[in-house]
């Protein structure tokens, strides 16, 4: 049995952070997995950047609240479930995730979640297991279930390595210069496809 694994943001859905940058006027929160490979370092660095500006949980709810689906993406992943199952593996957190998983028409979503103190500060990440998409590819292949997985970012190459098919969806020149054997789609159709030839 089949289950394809999917990234979230940059995938379905844009970039929460850039998007917060854009609003909160902190270029330096532009930088996502696409640039650092060590998430617990960037996290580091984004909670210690809310920090210094007095900034928390709510400010960024309240554009998470505002973002919409990429163009295509529920009618990519309505598709994409009537003819398999369908995870989505994200290293975001429960407490950014609700209302976009709300717009995307509820699919499973594996994430993190976040430790807040009652003014709506961010004190720090919990990851749900060490190297979380990787773990989580094995763990369900333990299940008997075979994978497919599709991501944009360093963090999700382990797990598209790791599975019986794995692309690159939209990606960065860099990621697809140094994975040259990982078919690179640009659409939805295109990952639709390959995904449907996968299975």
């Amino acid at each position: 049995m089949n289950i394809v694994c999917l990234d979230l943001e940059g995938v379905l859905v844009p970039e929460i952070w850039i998007a917060f940058a854009e609003e909160s006027g902190i270029p330096e929160l532009r930088r996502t997995t696409r640039d650092e490979p060590d998430y617990d370092k960037l996290m580091a660095f984004r909670i210690a950047t809310l920090r210094e500006r007095g900034l928390g949980l709510p400010q960024i709810q309240d554009v998470i609240s505002r973002i919409e689906p990429l163009p295509g993406a529920r009618a990519f992943l309505d598709a994409l479930r009537e003819r398999t199952q369908v995870v989505i593996i994200s290293d975001t957190f429960e407490e950014f995730a609700r209302p976009l998983m709300a717009k995307l028409g509820w699919p499973t979503l594996l994430c993190n979640s976040l430790e807040v103190s009652p003014t709506g500060e961010i004190l720090r990440h919990r990851m749900r297991c060490e190297n979380s998409k990787l773990t989580t590819v094995r763990a369900l292949q333990s299940c008997g279930f075979d994978t497919i997985a599709a991501g944009d970012s360093f963090n999700d190459l382990a797990m598209i390595r790791e599975s019986k098919a794995g692309f690159l969806f939209r990606s960065t020149p860099q990621i697809q210069a140094d994975n040259p054997d990982l078919l690179a789609c640009e659409s939805y159709d295109d990952l639709l496809a390959a995904i449907a030839e996968a299975l």
